[in-house]
């Protein structure tokens, strides 16, 4: 448990060139809003340098020269850019911000509608907590990449850019001084950029699991307290967390080691400066307001640099975070329709089974040459041990898995040659542990079928027999059923179920052990709307409790991913094999327990 099941891919060590190609395409669509900020960021960055010159101006001509009217110019044209200056500050603050929340925005969006391609086998072996990383902080760090970060960079090189122009043109020997400070700076960056990156995929990926562990202890808080597990489940999460914290805190020493790297090589390359620099005053080479308008140009083009650590450290995070993404937006679905596929407008017709063999995992079969021919209109209840193969039948119905080997035909057809969507969305479920989703009766109900009226949801539910328990509430069709129905018992739960397939009018209906976890009444309940799905229709029932089974059709005992027994109940009872036994067992456990209640009812009466 406390690996939390999961072991995701394992990326390169050294820098990915080709995510941070995916990471700028991102933007792609969006190049006006781009090209709008990184111009407005080049005048401000322009606009700076601009005020270092006038700078420049003000000491040599203003001051040093003690010509106020020269003073009074320079100042009214400072004063009229620096209001041009704000403008286009605003201006790509805007755009930045704006273009930050669209590519959040569309990058969500795009994982989301992915999600909805992907087969059940994907969600099976993924944990939620890994992919709801991938939807929040994931693709956060990458909006805030290709918007905040393209800025600072921008900014930074620009900067560069400008300043080492106007160098040139105070002092070009200076210049080439400066200049040669960079490609240094440069090669210490890459030298921390290979030793960061490993520490962010390190912290990325166990922030993965501790989102998982997160949502495990939330959604399993029952067990978790009956079970008086939280000081287990305290101590496995504090090993995550430790794992996290000690990548980080390495990524962190190597990003604060960069910092003071930068700054001791610029204060170097500043001391050199001062020193030739000074000479060219006491020669007359250079003016003071010259020398120190070169000394705030090197600034300009050292600072960037120093700034760029932090914008280096927020990329390796964004690279770590865009492989996971682009991993849960390359995962291919196991299930993939045919090009030639098509909707058949109905699904009704025989199923059979042609020697299909089905694996989960390689080399150890579910189903090995299995062959069933289920008739239209048929309801056949599938019985037998845990791991028989009854689940895994159903979903190949479904379509949720396809067989490695032989057919699946319904209606005489292969159905892969229909899509996907036409099966799946003609076939109508009732699970073991029911799901609702957060909202109102009503709306879950209406779930099986969105453009139902309000009197056929009521009709629906009357059907399924939960219209009765739904009006006893005090808001009725309007109450709200709560995050995953905890609103309501597992009961009211299978019957709105039951009502959502009633309304989704299908043409297969499952249902897998619904009434293993429900009390007598509400069983009956269940099992009178099963009457009613089940007439007309093919139906496959997974039963637990045999009694719900007795009218099926045909019933079919599942082992071993074969079937041992066939045939109608009062036929497997004659025959007195695994069925009946069985039902027998079951059958005698249901009297104990009757009789163990009537017993403790007539105690109650004896008075003390």
């Amino acid at each position: 448990m406390s690996d939390y099941g999961f072991q995701e891919e394992e990326f390169e060590s050294k820098f990915n060139g080709g995510t941070f190609l995916r990471i700028l395409e991102q933007v792609k669509p969006h190049w006006r809003w781009v090209a709008g900020f990184v111009a407005s960021v080049t005048v401000v960055s322009i606009l700076n340098s601009v005020f270092t010159m006038l700078g420049m101006r003000i000491v040599d001509d203003g001051i040093t020269a003690g010509s106020p009217t020269a003073l009074q110019t320079i100042a009214v044209y400072y004063g009229a850019l620096v209001f041009v200056q704000a403008a286009f500050v605003f201006i790509f603050i805007f755009l930045t911000g704006i273009l930050g929340h669209r590519v959040q925005y569309e990058l969500r969006q795009k994982m989301f509608k992915h999600l909805q391609t992907l087969s059940l086998s994907y969600y099976n072996r993924t944990p939620v907590g890994w992919i709801m990383s991938r939807m929040t902080s994931d693709a956060q760090r990458i909006a805030d990449l290709v918007t905040w970060g393209m800025l600072d960079v921008t900014w930074a090189i620009i900067n560069i850019v400008t300043a080492f122009i106007f160098m040139l043109t105070i002092n070009w020997q200076l210049a080439l001084i400066v200049f040669t400070v960079i490609p240094v700076l440069v090669w210490v960056a890459m030298w921390f950029e290979r030793r960061i990156v490993v520490q962010y995929r390190i912290a990325r990926k166990a922030n993965s699991k501790i989102t998982g562990a997160y949502n495990e202890n939330i959604t399993g808080v029952r067990v978790v307290k009956a079970m008086n597990r939280e000081a287990r489940n305290l101590e496995e999460f504090g090993g995550l967390t430790d794992d996290m914290f000690g990548a980080s805190f390495r990524a962190a020493q190597l990003s604060a080691l960069f910092l003071p790297s930068v700054q001791l090589i610029s204060a170097v390359a500043l001391g050199a400066i001062v020193l030739y620099g000074g000479g060219q005053v006491e020669i007359g080479g250079m003016t003071v307001g010259g020398l120190q308008a070169f000394i705030s140009y090197v600034t300009f083009m050292l600072w960037p640099v120093q700034d760029l650590a932090r914008v280096f450290a927020s990329m390796q995070q964004a690279i770590a975070s865009a492989e996971r993404v682009f991993s849960l937006v390359d995962a291919s679905p196991d299930v993939v329709d045919k090009p030639e596929s098509y909707d058949p407008g109905s699904i009704r017709g025989d199923i059979v089974f042609d020697d299909v063999t089905f694996w989960y995992e390689p080399n150890t079969p579910i189903l090995k040459g299995f062959n069933l021919t289920i008739k239209q209109g048929e309801t056949v209840a599938l019985v037998g041990p845990t791991g028989a193969g009854k689940s895994t039948l159903v979903n190949l119905v479904c379509r949720f898995f396809e067989p490695q080997q032989g057919r699946i035909l319904i209606g005489g057809h292969d159905y892969r040659d229909y899509t996907q969507q036409s099966i799946q969305s003609r076939i109508g479920m009732v699970l073991q542990t029911p799901h609702l989703f957060s909202g109102s009766i009503r709306e879950n109900i209406r779930y099986g079928r969105l453009a139902a009226t309000d009197d056929e949801v009521v009709a629906a539910a009357t059907l399924a027999g939960a219209h009765e328990f739904i009006m006893a509430l005090e808001k009725g069709y309007d109450g709200e059923v709560g995050e995953g129905g905890n609103r309501l018992s597992v009961g009211q739960k299978q019957l709105i179920s039951l009502a959502r397939a009633v309304l989704a009018e299908p043409e297969i209906f499952v249902m897998d052990e619904a009434t293993s976890s429900v009390d007598t009444l509400t069983e009956a309940l269940i099992q009178r709307g099963m009457e009613t799905m089940t007439s007309a229709r093919t139906s496959f029932i997974i039963a637990h409790r045999l009694s719900t089974i007795r009218r099926a059709d045909r019933i079919l005992v599942i082992e071993d991913g074969g079937v041992s027994e066939m045939g109608t109940h009062a036929e497997l009872i004659r025959a007195r094999g695994h069925y009946y036994r069985l039902y027998t067992q079951q059958f005698r456990r249901e009297m104990e327990e009757a009789f163990d209640k009537r017993e403790t009812g007539e105690m109650e009466k004896i008075p003390a």
